[in-house]
């Protein structure tokens, strides 16, 4: 039987690109895959991911990577379209281009049923749908499908800090990430394209160097 897994990378980053990746493999090649140790890719080393990346391309029948910019994601969430909708139309591009008897989705909904059924009217194909909550831990295929996502986006950001500097892994709670963004406000007068503009915390970085901006003026006054 030919098996499935898809899943993402930078869902809820705030600097560079949403990538969902998918990769079909033929059931027997699983347990190889076990063995290497591929595994959710949140719990395996960065070098180990690009080994075990390398491995799944070599033995996986087919391998989709696509990669959603941080400009794409602001034009859809303007138009109406939700992170969790995004994310659903992808999967099914990648359902489609594999073509397996059987897939194992990590569910980004906090119902997977409702995605399931979902990505069950909108695939062309017969693929019997498992979405799960953490069926990159449960699911060699979904693992692999964790990892190549995993390397795919840490390929585009390492490409990205060459042209805008070293931003961090781009994550919300990560300190330099918001550093960097707060130091291109001081020195731009808006974000570059590869932050998601319509994203809570470019907001705040936003309004508090306003803030600051305006606390200096003040103080400026009062002397």
């Amino acid at each position: 039987m030919l098996v499935a897994g898809i899943d993402e990378a930078g869902r809820g980053a705030v600097i560079g690109p949403l990538v969902v990746a998918g990769v079909s493999i033929d059931e027997e090649v699983e347990n190889k895959l076990r063995k290497a140790g591929v595994r959710d890719s949140k719990l395996v080393a960065h070098k180990k991911r690009i080994r075990l990346g390398k491995l799944i391309e070599k033995v996986a029948k087919d391998v989709i990577v696509i990669s959603v910019d941080a400009c794409k994601i602001d034009a859809y969430r303007k138009s109406g379209v939700n992170l969790n909708q995004i994310e659903s139309m992808k999967f099914v591009d990648a359902l489609d281009y594999l073509e397996a008897e059987k897939a194992y989705i990590d569910s980004p909904d906090v119902t997977p049923k409702r995605l399931k059924d979902l990505l069950d009217k909108l695939t062309k194909g017969n693929t019997k749908l498992v979405v799960e909550h953490k069926a990159d831990h449960k699911y060699v295929a979904c693992a692999a499908a964790s990892i190549i996502a995993k390397v795919a986006r840490e390929e585009s950001i390492e490409k990205l800090k060459k042209e805008y500097g070293d931003f961090g892994p781009g994550y919300s709670s990560n300190e330099k990430t918001i550093a960097w963004m707060k130091d291109w406000l001081s020195r731009n007068k808006k974000y570059p394209d590869i932050v998601r503009k319509t994203w809570a915390t470019a907001d705040t970085v936003k309004a508090d160097k306003e803030q600051t901006k305006l606390s200096g003026w003040i103080g400026k006054l009062r002397k």
